[in-house]
C-alpha cells in the first residue's frame, strides 16, 4: 500500500534496525531538492573503479551492531580454550594455572588428597572445567605433563607430547572432512603451550632447546622462567638475556611469532612482548596473614632481612604480590594468554599449525587411502572429495 513498507524501522539507541511492526514514514526530500540519490561524499581515487574502496556513508547504517551480535552469540554458546603446561616437577605449574584463572582448575586441584608420584614416563593428563565471568562461559582444558624431564635419561621425552598434539589435530580433521559433519566441531586442539624453564640462572639446557625447537613448529610455545623469586633482579635480567640469545642462535620461534604479525599495531605490541619473553613469573593462590591483616589472593611471602634466630624468632616478612609488575611478570603472561592474545592464539593454531598438519595429511591421503570405517574415502573413492 502507498506510504507503507513490508519492514519498518524500530529505533534502538542511536541506531535503527529493520523489524516487523507499524509502518514507518516515507523518506522526505529536503525543500528545494529532488528525490534523486545524493552525490558520493568521498571522491574515488584516481583510476579506481566505482564500488571499490571505502566510502563515506550517507548516514548511520548499523554495521557496528555485528559486534553486539557476536558478543550475544558468544555469551550464549561460550568458547573453548585449551592450554598445556610443560616442565619438570616442582616448578609450580599447577599453582600458576590456578593463579591465571583465579580458580582451582589445575590437575592437582582436581585430585585433592591423591599422593603425587613422579611417573617413569611422560604421562599426559587433561582436566576440563567450565568457568564463567560476567555471563561469558569458557570451556577450559588444562593438559599437564607429569614426568617430563624428571628422569636420568630424558631422551625423546617430548615424543608423547608431540603425539598428543597431533592426535588432537587428527581428531579435528576427521570431523571436518566428514560428508555430514557437526555444526560445531569440538575443539580439543592445544592453543598454547607454556614451557617452564628452571631458574638456574645459567643457559638453557639441551633438553629445553630441543623441546622448544620441536614443539614451536606445531604449537604456540610461550616460555616462562619458573619461580623467579629465587633469583635476584640482576640474575633474572642476565638469565633472560641468555635465554633470548639461545633462542635466536638456534632459530627457535616462540609465540608471538614475528612472521605472523598482521598489521603495524600488532607488530608494535608484539615487539614489546618479544623483548620481555621469557616472562619471569611467580605463582600463588592462597591468602596469608601479614601484620594482622589478610593479604589479598595472588600474593606469596618471602623472607627479607635476617633469618629466625633464638633472640629474634620472628623474621621480617615482605609480601611479594604476584599481580604487581614491579615484583614479577605474571601480569604480562596473563594478559598475553587471556586478555589480549587469546583469540590470536586460537587463530594461529587453526590457520597455521592445524593448516600445516591438514595439508600434510591430505597429501598423504593421495598416496595412502584413509580407512572408510572412520567416514573417510576408501581406496576406490575419488581422493578429490577430500
Amino acid at each position: 500500500a502507498p506510504g507503507q513498507r513490508l519492514l519498518c524501522w524500530e529505533e534502538v539507541g542511536k541506531g535503527q534496525f529493520l523489524s516487523r511492526g507499524t509502518p514507518g514514514p516515507e523518506p522526505v526530500a529536503p525543500m528545494g531538492s529532488s528525490m534523486e540519490a545524493p552525490a558520493m561524499l568521498e571522491e574515488l581515487p584516481p583510476g579506481a573503479a566505482p564500488g571499490k574502496g571505502a566510502h563515506e556513508l550517507f548516514g548511520y547504517v548499523g554495521i557496528e551492531a555485528v559486534l553486539d551480535q557476536m558478543r550475544v552469540k558468544t555469551m550464549k554458546t561460550g568458547f573453548e580454550f585449551n592450554i598445556m603446561v610443560v616442565g619438570q616437577s616442582g616448578l609450580g605449574k599447577s599453582t600458576m594455572v590456578n593463579t591465571l584463572f583465579k580458580s582451582k582448575v589445575s590437575r592437582k586441584a582436581s585430585q585433592p588428597g591423591q599422593e603425587e608420584r613422579i611417573p617413569k614416563t611422560v604421562q599426559l593428563q587433561s582436566v576440563t572445567h567450565v568457568i564463567e565471568e560476567k555471563g561469558v562461559k569458557m570451556k577450559l582444558t588444562v593438559t599437564d605433563t607429569p614426568g617430563f624431564g624428571d628422569q636420568i635419561n630424558n631422551e625423546n621425552c617430548w615424543d608423547p607430547i608431540i603425539k598428543y598434539i597431533n592426535e588432537q589435530y587428527e581428531r579435528y580433521l576427521r570431523e571436518e572432512i566428514l560428508i555430514t559433519r557437526k555444526r560445531k566441531i569440538p575443539d580439543t586442539r592445544v592453543h598454547g603451550c607454556v614451557y617452564f624453564v628452571p631458574p638456574t640462572g645459567h643457559w638453557l639446557r639441551p633438553l629445553d632447546l630441543e623441546f622448544m625447537r620441536r614443539l614451536s613448529k606445531i604449537v604456540n610455545v610461550v616460555p616462562v622462567i619458573a619461580k623467579a623469586d629465587t633469583l635476584t633482579l640482576e640474575e633474572r635480567a642476565e638469565f633472560k638475556q641468555r635465554i633470548q640469545q639461545d633462542l635466536k642462535a638456534h632459530a627457535i620461534s616462540v609465540y608471538p611469532q614475528e612472521d605472523f604479525d598482521e598489521d603495524p599495531d600488532d607488530r608494535l605490541l608484539n615487539n614489546v612482548i618479544r623483548e620481555k619473553i621469557p616472562f619471569a613469573v611467580v605463582g600463588a593462590d592462597q591468602e596469608h596473614q601479614v601484620n594482622g591483616r589478610r593479604v589479598t589472593p595472588g600474593c606469596t611471602l618471602t623472607w627479607v632481612g635476617a633469618l629466625p634466630t633464638a633472640t629474634s624468632p620472628q623474621p621480617a616478612l615482605s609480601c611479594l604480590a604476584v599481580e604487581n609488575p614491579m615484583h614479577c611478570e605474571f601480569p604480562m603472561l596473563r594478559d598475553l594468554l587471556i586478555r589480549s592474545h587469546l583469540q590470536d592464539l586460537k587463530d594461529i593454531t587453526h590457520n597455521v599449525h592445524y593448516e600445516s598438519y591438514r595439508v600434510r595429511r591430505l597429501n598423504e591421503s593421495n598416496r595412502v587411502a584413509l580407512s572408510p570405517a572412520n567416514g573417510l574415502p576408501g581406496k576406490d573413492e575419488d581422493d578429490s572429495n577430500l
